[in-house]
C-alpha cells in the first residue's frame, strides 16, 4: 500500500470550470444590484441600468394566473416544448403581429428570452464556429456564443451610422468558419431599428452565404416616430429555413420577472433544441405559461401605453443628453435605451481624478452624482453609456440633470 498523500485536488484542478470560470457576471444586472443596495443604503441613487418596463404586468394577465394556481394540472410536468395551448398561441400571435405563418410544432416555450438565445446557439454551434455579432451588443450573446463553443466576431457600429452595420462591413468580417449572424432590431442597447428594406438586403445576403440567421424580437412593438419592424424571415423568405426568431412577453406586457420566451424555426431544430431542454429544465413555469398565453391571445392596450410613455421619456432624455458638454446622444428609434457617447469626456479631469474609460467614468457618475448607467464595455463598444428610460419621468429629469451637473464639472 503506498504511504503517499493524495495530491491535493485543488492543486491539480482548478475548482470552476473553464468554460464557466471564463463568464462574465451580466454587467446590467450588476449595475441594477449595485443601485438597488446603494439606496437599501439610504443613498438616493436612481438607476438608469435595468432593461425592464416600469409598468406592472396588466391586471388581466395577474388574474389568469391566480386562477391557473387552483388548477392541478397546472402543479404537474408537463411537455417539456411548453403548453400545446400556448404555442398554437405564439404561433397565431407571430401570423398577427409580424406576418410569419408557422405550426405549433416550429415553438419551444422557453425560460425568458434568455434561456431561448441560449438555447439557439447552442442547438447550432459545433467548437470553432464563429458567430458575426453586430456591435454595440446585449451583454448576454458573446457569454452564450462562448458556452456553446462558439467564437464571437464583433462588426462594430457608431453613431455616424444609427449603430447600424451595413452588408459591406458583414462580408469583411465573413470566415469559412462563420456559420450564424445574430440580428436584433429594434436593438439593446442603441434602441436603433433597421429599415425593411436593410433588413430584407441583410437577410438575402446571409441566405446567400449560406448562414443561419438567429434574429432577437423581443423589442419588436417599441418602436416610435416613423420607424418601423420587421420580421427577417417575412421581409427575406430566402432565410426562414435556416433562421431562428427568440421573442417573449417581457416587454411588450411588462412581464420580465415571470420568464416566458420563445424560439421559433425549423422543425428539426426546435425538436433538437427541445430535447436540450428536457434535460436542462424541462417545462416552463405552468402558472407562467397560463399568464403567457393571456397575454398573447389579449389585447396590445398595454403596449400601447408603455409606447406612449417610453415615447415622451425618449424625447426627453435625449434632449437633456445632447445639451451635456462633451456628449452626443442620436436619436433612439425604437426599445427604450439611449446610448451617448462619451469618448469626449474621458482622460478629462474631475476634481483631479481623470477616468480612463467609460467604465471609469460610469463609476465616478455613481460616486459622485448618484446616478447608476451601464458603460460600453459591457455592450463591446467602450466610449459609451447605456441609460434605460423606462423610468418616471421625475427621475429621468433629476438623474440626467444630476449626472449632467457633474460631468460639466470636466477640465483639461
Amino acid at each position: 500500500m503506498s504511504t503517499h498523500a493524495p495530491a491535493s485536488s485543488s492543486t491539480t484542478h482548478p475548482r470552476i470550470s473553464a468554460r464557466i470560470g471564463g463568464i462574465a457576471e451580466s454587467a446590467t444586472l450588476a449595475v441594477d444590484a449595485k443601485a438597488k443596495a446603494l439606496k437599501a443604503a439610504g443613498r438616493p441613487v436612481i438607476g438608469f441600468g435595468a432593461g425592464e418596463p416600469d409598468f406592472p404586468t396588466p391586471d388581466y394577465i395577474v388574474q389568469a394566473a391566480i386562477a391557473a394556481c387552483s388548477l392541478p394540472a397546472n402543479h404537474r410536468y408537463t411537455p417539456a416544448a411548453g403548453l400545446p395551448a400556448l404555442r398554437e398561441a405564439v404561433a397565431a400571435k407571430t401570423a398577427r403581429d409580424s406576418g410569419l405563418e408557422v405550426e405549433a410544432a416550429q415553438v419551444l416555450i422557453t425560460n425568458g428570452g434568455k434561456q431561448s438565445v441560449y438555447q439557439a446557439f447552442a442547438t447550432l454551434l459545433d467548437p470553432g464556429d464563429e458567430v458575426l455579432l453586430p456591435a454595440p451588443y446585449w451583454t448576454t450573446y458573446p457569454e452564450a456564443v462562448a458556452l456553446a463553443g462558439g467564437v464571437t466576431v464583433p462588426v462594430v457600429a457608431d453613431e455616424t451610422t444609427g449603430y447600424m452595420v451595413g452588408i459591406e462591413q458583414l462580408e469583411a468580417a465573413l470566415t469559412p468558419r462563420t456559420k450564424v449572424l445574430l440580428f436584433c432590431s429594434p436593438s439593446n442597447p442603441t434602441g436603433a431599428v433597421y429599415p425593411p428594406e436593410q433588413v430584407a438586403a441583410i437577410g438575402r445576403w446571409a441566405a446567400d452565404k449560406g448562414l443561419w440567421v438567429i434574429t432577437d424580437e423581443i423589442y419588436e412593438h417599441l418602436v416610435y416616430g416613423d420607424a418601423v419592424h420587421v420580421s427577417m424571415p417575412v421581409v427575406a423568405p430566402e432565410i426562414a429555413d435556416r433562421c431562428i426568431v427568440v421573442n417573449g412577453v417581457a416587454k411588450t406586457y411588462a412581464m420580465t420577472g415571470w420568464r416566458v420566451g420563445w424560439m421559433i424555426g425549423p422543425k428539426d431544430v426546435i425538436k433538437a433544441a427541445t430535447n436540450l431542454q428536457s434535460h436542462l429544465t424541462s417545462n416552463v413555469c405552468n402558472v407562467a405559461q397560463q399568464a403567457a398565453l393571456a397575454a398573447v391571445t389579449g389585447p396590445l392596450d398595454a403596449v400601447d401605453e408603455m409606447r406612449t410613455a417610453f415615447d415622451r421619456r425618449r424625447q426627453l432624455i435625449v434632449g437633456l443628453l445632447d445639451a451635456i458638454p462633451h456628449v452626443s446622444c442620436p436619436e433612439p428609434l425604437g426599445a427604450f435605451y439611449a446610448y451617448p457617447s462619451v469618448a469626449g469626456l474621458i482622460g478629462k479631469s474631475f476634481d483631479g481624478v481623470r477616468p480612463a474609460s467609460s467604465a471609469e467614468l460610469a463609476t465616478l457618475v455613481l460616486e459622485k452624482a448618484e446616478v447608476a448607467v451601464v458603460p460600453g464595455e459591457a455592450f463591446g463598444t467602450p466610449g459609451y453609456f447605456r441609460l434605460s428610460y423606462a423610468l418616471s419621468d421625475q427621475d429621468l429629469v433629476t438623474g440626467v440633470t444630476r449626472m449632467a451637473e457633474f460631468l460639466a464639472t470636466a477640465t483639461d
